[in-house]
């Protein structure tokens, strides 16, 4: 029998006792599992701000207290969790031991970073994933606690291998494949952290941020699960975001493309990269509720391969403000050979990713990350491309984004979505910057000021599916 993956958040532990709902959930199944969770709420940028602090305070009596400090708050957090969990007080001393082992070892780390005055990328990484760590070292034992047959199973112990990009990798299928499906093989519960993997040499390389939903998506991939199965505390994907709109719809299926656009363009359900390993493999991924026991493994969402053209064509309106606009000028861009591909090597160069490009005769507009606009203008203005005259940045803007099978092809219908889109916000008084439409065969969207999202969002949704 096939295993099904099972994905737990951090949104699904943020209490000591959310792990009672965790353990329910398993229960329900009835069957062997591979479980990959993710730290508990806020720990992981709990670490990015001790890291950084370490950083900025190296070999400062101060900031090494101040490290220390924080894994001590870690220690007492995990105490608190293991009493709430495992009555047994040899067991819950058993597994305090092994978490404070696991802590020391974040210890060590921290306090690396005083001795060298740096934090060297592979450090960062390892460091990072301690949140994983100790949600997976934890949950195995309450598991056992419950009478469930559970076992950890660490990235670098099952061959979870990573191409070796620190900070943002992938997963390497031909090297972990035939090692994740052997060591995953047992009829037990496997409890795996996500978020990273190793590399060929043995060192932790995270999958970026929000990346266990792609570790999760990735052992789906290794083993040919039967489904990869992530709960979350919401309903599934919505016709918009609830806190923008009022009553939004909810969405029962979605395809890989049309999942991936609306997770790009702001949905938080999934991470974006969660559907890349399973697109060519047909394994479905179902969105469950974990503050719904009522409905049981009753999914709300199911994603896969099957494509659905609905009468209306757009099944989500979708935005965020994650983005900024970096713009080069100069009356020759369009006609001077080269100015692009220079562009983006410098930007790799530098670990900038490209959210989007969008092209005239006198002007290239780059969509990045808002936090990666300062360092993306730094490099190109000192580059000094031939044809461009000026660099600008503009981060006050937003996306939004239509998202559906159809919005390209759908004939009379689909060809209208982009423009009727751009037509309602614009009649609301929507201040448009760009609009882009054609390149995704699932999605339009426009860039808008950013004081302006919510408004477009709402008036964008009203077109689609009234108010």
């Amino acid at each position: 029998m096939k295993k099904i993956v099972v994905k737990f958040g951090g949104s699904n532990l943020r209490q000591p006792q959310d792990i009672d709902r965790v353990v329910n959930v398993v229960q329900a199944y009835q069957r062997p599992l591979v479980l990959v969770v993710s730290a508990f709420y806020g720990i992981t940028n709990a670490l990015i701000a001790c890291v950084q602090a370490a950083r900025e305070g190296a070999g400062t009596k101060a900031a090494l207290a101040e490290s220390q400090n924080y894994t001590q708050t870690l220690r007492a957090l995990k105490k608190q969790i293991l009493e709430a969990n495992i009555s047994d007080p040899e067991h819950r001393a058993r597994t305090e031991q092994a978490l404070g082992a696991r802590l020391d070892q974040l210890d060590r780390y921290l306090t690396g970073i005083h001795c060298i005055g740096d934090v060297p990328t592979f450090v960062n990484d390892a460091i990072l994933s301690y949140g994983e760590r100790l949600s997976s070292l934890l949950l195995t034992e309450v598991l056992l606690s419950r009478g469930i047959a559970a076992r950890e199973a660490l990235p670098e112990d099952i061959g979870l291998i990573t191409d070796g990009v620190f900070g943002n990798s992938a997963c390497d299928f031909a090297a972990s494949t035939a090692s994740v499906s052997a060591a995953l093989a047992d009829d037990v519960v496997f409890v795996v952290p996500g978020f990273y993997g190793v590399d060929a040499q043995g060192k932790t390389t995270l999958f970026g941020r929000g990346g266990s939903d792609y570790s999760a998506a990735s052992i789906a991939a290794c083993i040919s699960a039967e489904s990869l199965d992530v709960w979350k505390d919401v309903d599934g994907f919505l016709s918009a975001d609830p806190g923008a709109v009022s009553a939004p719809r909810s969405i029962s299926q979605l395809n890989y493309l049309e999942a991936a656009e609306l997770s790009y363009f702001g949905a938080k359900i999934l991470h974006p990269r969660t559907v890349e390993p399973l697109f060519d493999r047909d394994i479905p991924i179902r969105i469950l509720n974990i503050t719904q026991p009522e409905r049981g493994l009753q999914p709300y969402t199911i994603i896969d391969a099957q494509r659905h053209v609905t009468r209306d064509v757009v099944k989500s309106v979708s935005s965020t403000d994650d983005v900024a606009i970096l713009k080069l000028h100069g009356p020759g861009v369009g006609f001077k050979a080269g100015i692009l591909a220079q562009v983006t090597n410098t930007l790799d160069q530098h670990g900038i990713n490209i959210k989007s490009v969008l092209t005239a005769q006198t002007a290239i507009n780059i969509l990045l990350a808002r936090d990666h606009l300062d360092a993306a203008y730094a490099a190109l203005s000192e580059h000094h491309l031939a044809g461009v005259v000026n660099v600008s940045r503009d981060d006050a803007v937003a996306i939004v984004a239509v998202v559906g099978d159809g919005v390209l092809d759908a004939s009379d219908v689909g060809s209208a979505i982009a423009s009727r889109a751009l037509s309602a916000a614009l009649a609301g008084g929507v201040r448009v910057r760009l609009a882009a439409a054609g390149a995704s065969e699932v999605a339009a969207y426009m860039l808008v000021q950013q004081e302006d999202r919510k408004l477009a969002l709402r008036l964008v949704h009203e077109e689609f599916f009234g108010k």
